[in-house]
């Protein structure tokens, strides 16, 4: 979810209501000390953007203490362990899914992050290189006991894309072994996968990613259908929706932070048309924000 998860996005979010935690985009544990919270993109948030998760891509112990001092200082409400991204680049640097590849180097980074933090810690993990219940039983219960207060899985092995089904059932086996909780993530665009995802998985809770830049009212209706809350159906105009992101951008970000996390929602987004693709398109070839502005409404009123 990178160049998503940030306050424009949250906020957004959190305008349509239901959701429970939020979340960060990743946090280069290494570079986080030196990050300016008053400018960084990746550190910018508001006072209603709360609980909010601060995510961690930790490579090394030795990152872990100059990290958390920071995330301390930012008043973050919980930390998450990147364990799960299976990007190149991440892995080459022992980081994201790599840890799941070491697990004695993601133990005593748990340990140490347990040790230098009372805030609730948490981790995400993918299901593995391959189908191993034995590899993955021992990963997951590992995580438990050396420290981490909730797991978030990815129902996905490392290199299956997100065309491939996500694989709830795993969840279902990690639900069994562990006696924390343990949310589900992967797939997840509608009421009725929410649904699925969770008879399946028996998951406690639910992640959304990619849905929630689609959709980002996804979580009021899955709040209101599945789980009772007493939240007003989203009223949501496309356009409306898409002016006021555009806004928070250039209200939250300096410029030249604004164009790419445009077209990163974007390319999500235009996904709630039939023809979507043309507003993605016209976004990704603007050169400014004003300009993608005036294409994007251009498409929105041929779209009405």
């Amino acid at each position: 979810m990178a160049g998503l998860t940030h306050s424009a996005l949250r906020q957004t979010i959190i305008g349509f209501g239901g959701v429970g935690l939020l979340s960060t985009e990743m946090l280069g544990a290494k570079r986080l000390p030196t990050e300016s919270a008053r400018v960084s993109p990746y550190l910018i948030r508001t006072a209603s953007e709360k609980p909010l998760s601060h995510q961690l891509l930790v490579a090394s112990v030795e990152e872990v203490a100059p990290a958390l001092e920071v995330l301390h200082a930012l008043k973050a409400d919980a930390v998450d362990l990147n364990m799960g991204c299976p990007a190149p680049a991440v892995g080459r640097i022992g980081a994201g899914f790599g840890l799941m590849e070491q697990p004695e180097d993601a133990r005593r980074i748990v340990e140490e992050a347990r040790k230098r933090t009372s805030l609730p810690l948490t981790a995400k993990i993918r299901i593995g290189i391959a189908l191993d219940d034995r590899k993955l039983k021992a990963f997951c219960t590992m995580l438990q006991d050396a420290g981490i207060d909730m797991l978030s899985v990815h129902a996905r092995l490392k290199d299956e894309s997100f065309a491939r089904r996500p694989r709830w059932e795993c969840i279902a086996r990690i639900r069994e072994w562990l006696s924390i909780p343990v949310v589900a993530n992967g797939g997840i665009f509608s009421v009725k996968d929410a649904e699925h995802c969770l008879r399946v998985s028996g998951a406690d809770g639910l992640m959304l990613g990619r849905g929630a830049a689609t959709r980002p009212w996804l979580f009021a209706e899955i709040a209101r259908d599945l789980f009772g809350c007493t939240i007003t159906e989203p009223a949501v105009s496309l356009p409306a929706v898409y002016g006021n992101f555009i806004d928070l951008l250039n209200g939250l970000f300096r410029p030249e932070y604004r164009l790419g996390r445009l077209k990163e929602f974007t390319h999500y987004f235009a996904q709630n048309y039939k023809f979507g693709h043309h507003l993605a398109t016209r976004v990704q070839t603007s050169n400014s924000v004003d300009e993608a502005r005036e294409r994007a409404g251009l498409f929105f009123d041929h779209s009405a």
